[in-house]
């Protein structure tokens, strides 16, 4: 099984910035595609960013396109979602997940693995 652990979340001003990681156990990490999830209180987990197990593609939500970026190292076993330009709206619990699919995924479920998600908080 494919365990994940999140870290990086905190509180942050508007305008400012956090980066979250995702630790993953090494078994067949690497032809993983990864995603970043997140949800809000009394709503439903939403797509963030996904990118491919090579690292050549990925995909994002309109609402985090040209602020967060997605990236992966595989010698690391770690996936990455840096995040710029923070808004009120991106407070949320957010999941990294893994999916057996070579390409991005984007659909909810085909991702065969979860973390247990870490709080990130944007204040005005």
């Amino acid at each position: 099984q494919v365990q994940l652990v999140e870290s990086g979340g905190g509180l942050v001003q508007a305008g400012g910035s956090l980066r979250l990681s995702c630790a993953a156990s090494r078994r067949t990490f690497s032809n993983y595609a990864m995603g970043w999830f997140r949800q809000a209180p009394g709503k439903e987990r939403e797509f963030v960013a996904t990118i491919s197990w090579s690292g050549d593609n990925t995909y994002y939500a309109d609402s985090v396109k040209g602020r967060f970026t997605i990236s992966r190292d595989n010698a690391k076993n770690t996936v990455y979602l840096q995040m710029n330009s923070l808004k009120p709206e991106d407070t949320a619990v957010y999941y990294c997940a893994a999916s057996v699919s070579s390409d991005y995924v984007t659909h909810i479920g085909l991702y065969d693995y979860w973390g247990q998600g870490t709080q990130v908080t944007v204040s005005s």
